[in-house]
């Protein structure tokens, strides 16, 4: 039974990564539904309420990281307040709509929008697009590398 279990385990550690390709699979609840199964299923001492704290932790930051990094390279390509705040929602928005493929180029072009209607050139909303691109690829390393994290964190605190 243990077997069939870690399958499982193993199963949501490897979904949330697909997650991150396609927004349409909450990665953060399938990692924890694999922490939960663990906790549930085979030895819930082993994961402590250190674990669960520093998890919390890590959850929080992965949530942020798509909404923070997309603002952020807006910004640093020159985009508008108004323009980091679309492109936050945009996120959002874009993960919903022709997943995987909308949380890129749907923040692309509101951003494009966004800052034509600021009276910006075109060349300057392109500009912000193009961070905004950039934002979503360094926000989808980010959540690789914090999911690879917890998963590390997961094993090293079930072996000890």
């Amino acid at each position: 039974m243990d077997i069939l279990i870690w399958i499982l385990i193993i199963t949501f550690f490897i979904l949330s990564f697909v997650g991150i390709i396609f927004p349409i699979i909450p990665s953060v609840l399938v990692l924890w539904l694999g922490f939960v199964t663990y906790h549930f299923f085979i030895e819930g001492a082993d994961l402590t309420w250190f674990f669960y704290s520093i998890m919390i932790i890590f959850t929080v930051i992965l949530i942020g990281a798509d909404i923070i990094a997309n603002s952020y390279f807006v910004k640093k390509f020159g985009g508008s307040k108004r323009g980091e705040q679309i492109a936050a929602v945009a996120v959002i928005v874009g993960s919903f709509i022709v997943p995987p493929f909308g949380i890129l180029f749907v923040p692309f072009i509101a951003v494009f929008i966004t800052e034509m209607i600021q009276q910006r050139t075109s060349q300057e909303a392109l500009k912000a697009s193009i961070g905004s691109f950039v934002g979503f690829l360094s926000g989808s390393v980010a959540k690789v590398v914090i999911q690879l994290a917890m998963i590390i964190w997961f094993f090293f605190t079930i072996s000890f």
